[in-house]
């Protein structure tokens, strides 16, 4: 009893705190705001993923034909010293209701399943919270989701499979979800939807546990097929496979209760010829695969909490900022508007320069505007070289057609200089083009960006918003027709051939250097053209190459950057001179308060989850 005791001490101390930071956080609803580690449990209908969970949990859920689990059902066991009493708990839309005894669950779940997905047979994405306290389960928390289904049943809705296929992969789909797959053992394991979505989403098996059901059904002769799966030779997951034998329709019609089961399977697998190794190897029977979810579960928990608690306090930072803008209401004086007035504008201009200069604070996964219009530059520069590599395969035949269609009294290769100029404002004349649509990119993204600062800003007053939106339209459209005459201009100059000696003779000689001059016949004359190609074209277009890949890029970034960027901080200035509009300008929006109100929410629930995770990490 001593050692059981240490035993359950060293349980409470290193596991119970991993799970119940983690059920704490679900609690608060922080799932509302970034995804919490987890174990989901998917399988197809009829997959024995129902008699897991029973197994696992030691009560009857329920159980029949069709989709039985309709919502995603949290299932929290925690584990209770010997001799202490059963406790349960329902929840759901914030609606608790505590369970005196492990039979009121069946029908506390169907009950809660109807409120929350309807009486018809449809599904609901909310979650379901279902906690047993007992010293017969282990300390874990599960997700058991949806069974896959394929076709509808009675007033179900007729695209139900799809329904449920979009709610398993947005779940299992998330990094910080370890995916448990049940798959009965007399089915081929390739053919499970289960384990294909989860290969969809997790196609290296990083995060997936394949969970094999039914072995007193395998066929006579499969069963060594059944070990390999086991041995991880079939479809290999990192995380491995587990076998389990539980209840089946037959033994809860003879009232085999759950612990009297659990000893029906150690003596199958302690008595079968193929699987006994298996169970010595500890893959095998459901306490094995308690021991191994919890296991599981806690690495998961340890390893992703660090970042799980970088995105709550990214989350809760930005929203502290949000809320702020929302919390102050407008002032009553004139001189007092002003001052709010210019302070809303000095906030928002702020904004608009950091992001021309590439300095904005950026939350989660969000990339910079620079970044972006960078992108777009490597795409113009990509856009050069594809001209330079097509130019290479076709200007020589131009050449050579010249030449055979046009050649007076010059020698062979002795081109005219007018055919040289015009291949060379051709190709110049091509990439115009590509520059204007680059322009048009990088000026969607960067209207975008401030219509979003505008939005941030200026949300819960919308004639302000609605103001500033207008100005930075006008204005777009201004720097748009602006930037393109620059470009225009830019193409218009590098069609006038133009070259310093000194720079053309010295690329014209390193293009010499470069070319084998026995690799054509002497009495060929395609020879000529392919070196007139090769000696004197490159010099020229290398030089407008080299131009354009820089002046593009300068001409956008002055005029759809940096003067957008400082037209609109200018233009929101003069708002300040319409004293006459300030009352206009600073209506507040009516969704203004319920926005305040989903902020406050959010601010409270990230200040407490941020002190639970102080609280985990100082233990």
């Amino acid at each position: 009893q001593a050692a059981e005791h240490t035993l359950y001490n060293q349980y409470e101390e290193k596991i119970r705190p991993c799970i119940d930071l983690v059920d704490s956080l679900r609690a608060l609803g922080i799932e509302k705001d970034l995804s919490l580690p987890a174990i989901a449990v998917i399988g197809d209908q009829s997959s024995g993923k129902s008699s897991v969970l029973e197994a696992l949990s030691g009560v009857a859920l329920p159980r029949g034909n069709g989709i039985v689990t309709r919502c995603p059902l949290e299932l929290k066991l925690k584990r209770l010293p010997k001799g202490q009493a059963w406790q349960g708990k329902i929840s759901y839309q914030n609606f608790t209701q505590e369970l005196r005894n492990a039979s009121e669950v069946d029908r506390a779940i169907r009950q809660a399943q109807d409120i929350v997905a309807g009486p018809r047979g449809a599904i609901s994405a909310q979650l379901i919270s279902l906690e047993v306290r007992s010293p017969d389960v282990p300390d874990l928390t599960l997700i058991d989701l949806p069974g896959i289904a394929r076709v509808a049943v009675g007033d179900q809705p007729k695209d139900i499979g799809d329904q449920i296929k979009r709610l398993l992969k947005r779940i299992i789909g998330c990094k910080e979800t370890v995916n448990l797959v049940v798959v009965p053992c007399n089915v081929d394991i390739a053919t499970t939807e289960a384990l294909k979505m989860a290969q969809e989403v997790d196609p290296t098996g990083e995060r997936t546990i394949g969970i094999l059901t039914k072995p007193d059904l395998v066929d006579r002769g499969t069963e060594e097929a059944v070990v390999n799966i086991l041995q991880n030779r079939v479809i290999p997951l990192k995380k491995g496979y587990m076998i389990v034998k539980c209840r089946g329709q037959q033994d809860i019609h003879n009232n085999l209760t759950l612990a009297a089961a659990i000893q029906q399977e150690r003596h199958f697998f302690e008595n079968h010829k193929y699987f006994r190794a298996i169970l010595e190897e500890g893959k095998a029977t459901i306490p094995h695969l308690a021991e191994k979810l919890t296991n599981e579960l806690v690495k998961h928990i340890i390893r992703t909490m660090p970042a799980v608690e970088s995105q709550i306090r990214d989350i809760l930072h930005k929203t502290l900022q949000d809320l702020q803008r929302y919390n102050r209401g407008t002032p009553q004086t004139e001189s007092e508007k002003l001052f709010f007035l210019t302070d809303l504008i000095k906030l928002f201009n702020q904004d608009i320069s950091q992001s021309t200069r590439g300095e904005e604070q950026l939350f989660g996964d969000e990339a910079r505007l620079f970044t972006r219009v960078r992108k777009e530059f490597r795409t113009w520069g990509a856009v050069l070289l594809e001209c330079a590599a097509k130019a290479k395969q076709t200007v020589p035949g131009r050449v050579w057609k010249y030449e055979d269609q046009y050649r007076g009294r010059e020698f062979p290769g002795f081109s005219n200089y007018k055919t040289f100029e015009d291949i060379i404002k051709e190709q110049i004349r091509e990439l115009e083009q590509p520059a204007v649509q680059i322009l048009n990119n990088v000026m969607k993204l960067v209207e975008e960006k401030f219509m979003e600062l505008a939005q941030k800003n200026f949300g819960n007053f919308h004639n302000l918003s609605r103001a500033a939106k207008v100005k930075i339209e006008d204005i777009r459209e201004k720097q748009a027709a602006e930037a393109e005459r620059h470009i225009r201009a830019q193409f218009k100059m590098e069609r006038i051939v133009y070259c310093q000696d000194d720079l053309y003779l010295g690329d014209l000689n390193a293009a010499k250097a470069q070319v084998a001059f026995n690799v054509c016949s002497g009495k060929n004359l395609h020879c000529f053209y392919r070196l007139f190609f090769l000696f004197f074209f490159p010099p020229i277009m290398q030089g407008a190459s080299k131009r354009l890949s820089n002046q593009i890029p300068l001409i956008i970034l002055s005029t759809v950057l940096h003067d957008f960027g400082e037209n609109v901080q200018t233009s929101m200035l003069q708002l300040l001179q319409e004293k006459e509009k300030l009352h206009f300008l600073l209506e507040e929006d009516s969704e203004a308060a319920k926005i305040r109100n989903y902020l406050s929410q959010r601010v409270d629930r990230l200040t407490k989850a941020c002190q639970y995770v102080r609280d985990f990490t100082s233990l």
